[in-house]
């Protein structure tokens, strides 16, 4: 099977809560709240300056997503991304679709003009940082931490 990728529209909002519980379940720091992922996925499908969300389809569904974020970088002195939101439906996994949705998500932010990705991974998904390694991402110094402010 080669799914098709594109770009998510108003359309796919459904399928692409969807697929953010099932992601959001597997996290340990995440829980999925269904109203809070509908409303932030459309501000993002309403600006895409600010972001875009990324996906494979197999006949029309939706079986993988990816978000990159476009931010300003000073320490590159210009444009950069932020890839989250990676996630494959449990029965589409292990068919090269993850790797070939990241490989078309890294194009896209070179096309964009962005000099650098970053992403977080949890820090007990093996699987998942072997497959952005193999990309070309390198682990970082840096620490990521969190401030809730709600």
């Amino acid at each position: 099977m080669k799914p098709g990728f594109g770009t998510a529209g108003a359309a796919d909002t459904s399928q692409l809560v969807e697929l953010l519980g099932i992601l959001f379940t597997q996290e340990a720091e995440l829980n999925p709240d269904p109203r809070k992922q509908r409303r932030a996925l459309e501000i993002i499908l309403q600006d895409p300056s600010r972001a875009r969300i990324y996906v494979a389809r197999d006949a029309g569904k939706v079986i993988a997503m990816a978000a990159l974020h476009f931010t300003t970088s000073t320490a590159e002195g210009g444009k950069a991304a932020w890839f989250e939101d990676c996630i494959v439906r449990p029965a589409y996994r292990r068919k090269g679709i993850g790797k070939a949705l990241l490989e078309h998500v890294i194009a896209q932010a070179r096309a964009e003009g962005a000099l650098r990705v970053t992403l977080l991974t949890d820090a007990d998904n093996e699987r998942a940082q072997a497959l952005y390694r193999k990309a070309g991402f390198a682990d970082s110094a840096m620490l990521a931490m969190r401030l809730n402010l709600r």
